[in-house]
């Protein structure tokens, strides 16, 4: 039996829509103040990664954040070399590095097996992922996407006039690729596929997306959403080699997760050249990206022992986290990211509630008209504090 999931039920949870509010670095966060976001029955901001540090921490009667577990972001980085190389950088700020960012577009060319003109840059993958939508969407169209996904390149189509069509997840919670072939219609305009996707850590088989990209995209442009890739273990590959047959595909990678640079702000798109020569036309490709994290990715990206720390440790963790989950009788869906999400006892709102009156921050969303927790994977030591809060709370 197919499952069922509507926009309104997916993400209707007001944490959710306010942290796509929040991350969407089209809205000026001035716009809002801290009576904008929702509060709890204690006057406790409950969900905002963006800026709950610069509300909540200021009331009265609220504990420190002790386990920030909301955001998937990596808790051991920027590696120690980034770091070195940001602080060493700094003098040259009044300076624009475009030599710079030609050095750092090269190494990611050779990585990617492609030329630099193939090679788009960003701060951060969803600001791509927007500028993307702007350009596609200006006169209207649709999107076809699996439902639930990560839904900032959905949100700023619809934002510009594109109507969404939301294929739901199959039974697993992977994409139910056949279906979303079956979407595609005359004013289809993309594509996207978030792999692995957020907020359920489900990934395609490599050999079954690889030929569905490679299909669909001679109809229309395929995005596919790699951000947590390079976290994942097993049957993985990216849609990057499509790009040497001529397909119409464009793969979005982001520093943010195994490389530990969140807040520096460095993503990058791989696509065909004429693809990105449209999006160059609201873009000055990596203008937006500041000399320190250019030169800060530059170190990340060499830094190999600092990505494997990462995936080793973060499969570590999420194996201890599964444990613990089994053990208190939750079904969590099997995750390759730096994240886990499962079914909760109560509904969103409280459970946020519940959990940040102990300093843990983590997500909640509704899906098949369930609350679910999506807890993002930190160190041992705040895993071990998470499971601890969460026993409480049974």
């Amino acid at each position: 039996m197919k499952t069922s999931f509507s926009r309104r039920n997916v993400l209707k949870s007001g944490l959710a829509a306010m942290g796509g509010m929040a991350l969407s670095s089209h809205i000026s966060l001035g716009a809002f103040s801290a009576r904008s976001f929702p509060l709890d029955s204690e006057n406790r901001l409950y969900y905002s990664p963006l800026l709950r540090e610069h509300f909540l921490e200021e009331r009265p009667n609220v504990p420190a954040m002790l386990a920030r577990l909301n955001a998937n972001e990596n808790p051991y980085g920027p590696p120690e070399s980034a770091r070195k190389a940001v602080a060493e950088s700094v003098s040259g700020g009044n300076r624009y590095s475009w030599k710079e960012l030609a050095t750092l577009v090269d190494m990611l060319a050779s990585k990617e097996g492609v030329t630099k003109e193939h090679i788009m840059m960003g701060p951060g993958s969803s600001d791509l992922l927007e500028k993307v939508a702007l350009v596609l969407f200006a006169k209207g169209g649709n999107i076809v996407s699996a439902d639930p996904t990560y839904m900032s390149l959905i949100r700023v189509a619809e934002a510009v006039g594109a109507t969404w069509k939301a294929v739901p997840c199959k039974s697993d919670w992977t994409h139910d690729l056949k279906a979303m072939e079956a979407a595609i219609d005359s004013n289809t305009k993309m594509v996207y596929i978030c792999n692995p996707n957020n907020p359920v850590g489900t990934i395609m088989a490599a050999n079954e997306l690889m030929d569905f990209c490679s299909r669909v995209s001679t109809k229309v442009p395929v995005f596919i959403d790699e951000a947590y890739l390079e976290l994942a273990e097993g049957d993985t590959a990216s849609m990057v080699s499509l790009l040497a047959q001529k397909k119409n595909v464009i793969v979005a990678r982001t520093f943010s997760k195994i490389m530990g640079m969140a807040g520096l702000r460095v993503g990058y798109a791989v696509a065909q050249p004429e693809f990105l020569s449209k999006i160059e036309k609201i873009t000055r490709g990596g203008m937006g990206i500041c000399h320190t994290s250019v030169l800060g990715a530059i170190a990340s990206l060499q830094d190999k022992e600092f990505q494997a720390m990462t995936k080793r440790l973060n499969t570590q963790c999420k194996n201890y986290l599964y444990q613990e989950l089994s053990a208190l009788g939750y079904k969590y869906i099997p995750s390759y990211t730096n994240f886990v999400i499962f079914p909760i006892k109560m509904d969103g709102k409280t459970f946020l509630s519940k959990m940040a009156s102990k300093g843990v921050m983590v997500r909640s969303f509704d899906m098949l008209n369930k609350p679910y927790c999506r807890v993002s994977i930190g160190t041992m030591a705040e895993m071990e504090f998470f499971v601890t809060s969460l026993k409480e709370l049974a």
